[in-house]
């Protein structure tokens, strides 16, 4: 189970952000790239789930993330990743639901590439309020490949990796205020696959 805060930001607030103390630690920075499935008929959107094949560093993951609730952009949702080979979607071996891997793996030969996210990846894992916390801060851009359309990246994720829920708030809270005044930092419900979403549905109207 996946329990994450979603925020949006302004791009001027991403060097105060940078040097808040609470980031004092070294970020591990990754580049992320990532190309998200669906079918022409759009079946894992009408179950508001989400097929991703990432490349991190030199290590191909395949991610399956299940319809969720986000509320005031705090999301649960169950999700599986572990290493691939591209373009195996191998749901069998992944997916420890024996329904949802047997309805994933009939759609297999269906499945296509409808767009692609790239950012680079920013973070740490603190401890903040008896929770444990990875904080990520997402810098890129969605595309949809064969056209010009392109949209920004640019959010902070907080998940919860262990503790309690509300820390996820209080941590939110806490890097608002920084030593040079206050930070925009808004929740949003809106995720990179739906926002990609979005997008390939624009270019397949236009």
């Amino acid at each position: 189970m996946e329990t994450e805060l979603k925020l949006c930001m302004r791009q001027q607030d991403v060097p105060v952000l940078l040097m808040h103390p609470l980031l004092g630690a070294p970020a591990k920075v990754q580049r992320l790239l990532n190309t998200y499935f669906d079918t022409s008929t759009m079946d894992l959107k009408q179950r508001r789930m989400a097929v991703r094949e990432r490349l991190a560093g030199e290590q191909w993951l395949l991610t399956v993330k299940t319809a969720g609730k986000s509320e005031n952009g705090l999301s649960r949702r169950q999700e599986w990743e572990a290493p691939t080979t591209p373009g195996a979607l191998d749901f069998a071996a992944l997916v420890d639901d024996a329904n949802l891997a047997a309805s994933l793996m009939a759609l297999r030969a269906e499945l296509k590439p409808l767009f692609r996210t790239d950012f680079e990846r920013h973070s740490w894992v603190l401890t903040h309020d008896s929770a444990s916390i990875e904080v990520a801060l997402d810098q890129g851009h969605i595309t949809v490949p064969g056209t010009a359309l392109s949209e920004d990246i640019l959010e902070l994720e907080l998940e919860l990796l262990s503790g309690p829920e509300t820390a996820l708030h209080a941590l939110a809270d806490a890097l608002r205020q920084t030593p040079s005044g206050a930070i925009a930092l808004t929740p949003s419900d809106a995720s990179k696959a739906q926002r990609g979403l979005a997008l390939f549905a624009q270019s397949a109207q236009s």
